[in-house]
């Protein structure tokens, strides 16, 4: 049986920090894992950015109402959880990633927790260092054959760790550091790859 482990933002939906550096006009806040590799180093960033300009998880929230799921992206994940165990492994928050997930047909996902007093974000609260490589070892020990796909220097663990995998969407930089792995950029063909190894 194969699991196939997908990332969440840059692949079903667009970057929510991006989302909200255009509706904000903060242009820091639109840095992301495929910037920075140091997740702590940019969450960091992030919490200050929103601490000095003094946005509240009502702002985000209100921004994340607006996003859409990236066209194919429903009709993809739908096809691909009736060939095979599917799980989204993501670095996002489930305070800002639950009011999406309908919109993609509910799929499992994993992801971290958001630390929100008095409406500010102070903290977040990560599900374990580098999840997204210990879910794969996790479901090898589980006897699944899994695959991986992402598009942010935090995917790289997993795919990595993966039987199969490549690059989702990713851009240069990403490719240029792992050239092993293919990078492709349509869901027909990520598709087409699921098939190969199903």
């Amino acid at each position: 049986m194969l699991m196939a482990c997908f990332d969440l933002e840059g692949v079903f939906l667009p970057e929510i920090w991006i989302e909200v550096s255009r509706i904000t006009g903060i242009q820091e806040l639109s840095l992301t894992t495929r910037d920075i590799k140091d997740y702590d180093e940019l969450m960091t960033h992030r919490l200050k950015i929103l601490k000095e300009n003094k946005i509240g998880i009502d702002k985000i929230q209100e921004v994340i109402s607006s996003i859409e799921p990236v066209e194919g992206a429903r009709a993809f994940l739908d096809w691909a959880r009736s060939q095979c165990q599917v799980t989204i492994l993501s670095d996002t928050f489930y305070e800002f990633a639950m009011p999406l997930m309908p919109l993609l047909g509910q799929p499992t996902l994993y992801c971290h927790n958001l630390v929100v007093r008095d409406g500010m974000i102070e903290d977040y609260t990560l599900r374990l260092k580098d999840p997204k490589t210990k879910a794969i070892q996790a479901f090898r020990q589980l006897n699944f054959r899994t695959f991986a796909t992402g598009d942010s220097y935090n995917d790289t663990g997993m795919i990595q760790e993966a039987d199969h995998a490549c690059f989702f969407r990713a851009p240069d930089n990403v490719l240029a550091d792992f050239p092993a792995f293919d990078g492709l950029q349509e869901f027909s063909e990520l598709q087409d790859r699921l098939r190969t190894i199903l």
